[in-house]
């Protein structure tokens, strides 16, 4: 959930940082000339698991109507402590 400042987006804040990631996300694939309708699977990475309500409102916002397969699980930590949730997305670019 890294900001465009280089910092924390929404410290403390488990949906704002699963919208930054997948923000982060959609950026990607659509410099690679894609679309966020291209994912088929994403992994969803939290160091607390309490708060898989809230990246999973995000979560939904974004892919409620594409539905990719989706794994949430926790993780011990992250790599900066105030890092909640981590995601990757696989997906598929037609030419």
């Amino acid at each position: 959930p890294i900001a465009e400042d280089g910092k924390t987006a929404a410290h403390g804040d488990a949906y704002g940082q699963t919208l930054r990631c997948l923000e982060i996300i959609k950026a990607a694939i659509e410099e690679a000339g894609g679309k966020i309708e291209d994912v088929i699977r994403t992994r969803v990475y939290l160091s607390d698991i309490n708060r898989w309500k809230e990246c999973s409102q995000a979560h939904g916002e974004i892919f409620g109507e594409i539905k990719p397969a989706s794994t949430m699980v926790e993780v011990s930590h992250l790599l900066k402590s105030e890092w909640l949730v981590e995601i990757e997305a696989d997906c598929i670019v037609q030419e």
